[in-house]
């Protein structure tokens, strides 16, 4: 199953050092707005995404449709089929998306030990 470019969403509480820390691990602005408080760093493949005050904990994200620079993919599995697959699969969908619609959508789920997975398409 291919569940889209990975990210990793951070729940900080100081955008502006965490922003820095990551700067010197490598990382450059990808996106955002840290006036908003969310800035997109990326490393390389590697993607991480710094929320102040959006949500309680870290989130790892899954973006159907895109790679890793953002861009729409040719071909790749619609959000709603990966949801239809994974509920067939017995997996609990704690927030869905509407499976009638098209386009952009998102639904969440949980692993075993309670870590929130985010599978958010933006096209």
């Amino acid at each position: 199953m291919d569940l889209g470019n990975f990210s990793v969403s951070l729940a900080v509480k100081d955008i502006h050092a965490s922003k820095a820390f990551y700067e010197k691990l490598g990382f450059t602005f990808f996106g955002g707005d840290i006036e908003q408080n969310w800035v997109i760093l990326k490393n390389g493949h590697a993607i991480v995404g710094l929320f102040q005050g959006m949500f309680e904990n870290n989130i790892m994200t899954f973006n159907p449709g895109w790679d890793p620079n953002a861009q729409t993919l040719d071909s790749f599995t619609d959000v709603r089929e990966i949801q239809k697959k994974l509920k067939e699969e017995g997996i609990t969908i704690l927030k869905e998306a509407d499976e009638s619609s098209s386009g952009p959508a998102s639904f969440v789920i949980q692993d075993p030990d309670g870590n929130a997975i985010l599978v958010d398409q933006h096209v």
